[in-house]
């Protein structure tokens, strides 16, 4: 069965990079010598049609790969739409604020920005041990950090890394994370228990 796909982090000098699948899924390696044809050399963005095939080591490779010709009308791709470091930085900024308005403790913004600065060296880890092949983070790793408040660090990390925005199984766990972890604040601060809470932590 062939994918199509877009050249990724392509290193032209060592003739490897990686294709990440059009709708989402799992990039395979791609090495120069699996193309077809060699009439031109490969760069970030080329669109490839493939046959992925895991290796011994269980890691997927892009094999029988040719280039993709696009049609002169066809949309040219762009930057994603959906600006996460922004997003993440006003998530930051909105929890900060509403405790500098006495809506929540103190101790709340200072776990949301602990939390992201944790998840957010995370996805870097992860994104430079995929360039790599080294040993991954675990997805449910990267979930538990946004679930624990660390995801307005995660979407910042998402943007600038340009790491796990097309794994459409990733993105919709991210958001139940996000989701889980707001309606548990609310709940907090709906009860009152946040109050409770913080007092706690900042006085012992």
């Amino acid at each position: 069965m062939r994918f199509v796909g877009r050249i990724a982090e392509w290193n032209d000098e060592k003739g490897y990079g990686f294709v990440e699948p059009n709708g989402g899924g799992e990039r395979a390696f791609v090495h120069v010598k699996a193309f077809e044809r060699r009439n031109r050399r490969p760069a970030d963005g080329d669109l490839i049609s493939y046959e992925p095939k895991a290796d011994d080591r269980k890691r997927l490779n892009a094999t029988r790969i040719r280039h993709v010709v696009a049609r002169a009308n066809s949309p040219v791709p762009g930057k994603p739409w959906f600006p996460r470091r922004a997003v993440g930085v006003l998530a930051l900024l909105v929890i900060a604020g509403a405790a500098w308005l006495g809506k929540l403790p103190l101790i709340v913004p200072i776990a949301y920005a602990g939390m992201s600065l944790i998840a957010f060296f995370a996805y870097g880890l992860d994104k430079s041990a995929a360039r790599t092949n080294r040993w991954r983070t675990q997805e449910s790793t990267l979930h538990l950090l946004d679930l624990l408040g660390g995801w307005p660090g995660g979407l910042i990390a998402q943007g600038s890394f340009r790491h796990k925005t097309r794994k459409t199984s990733f993105q919709v766990a991210f958001w139940v994370t996000v989701m889980i972890n707001l309606g548990a604040l609310a709940w907090l601060v709906h009860s009152g228990q946040i109050d409770t809470i913080g007092r706690s932590l900042l006085h012992g």
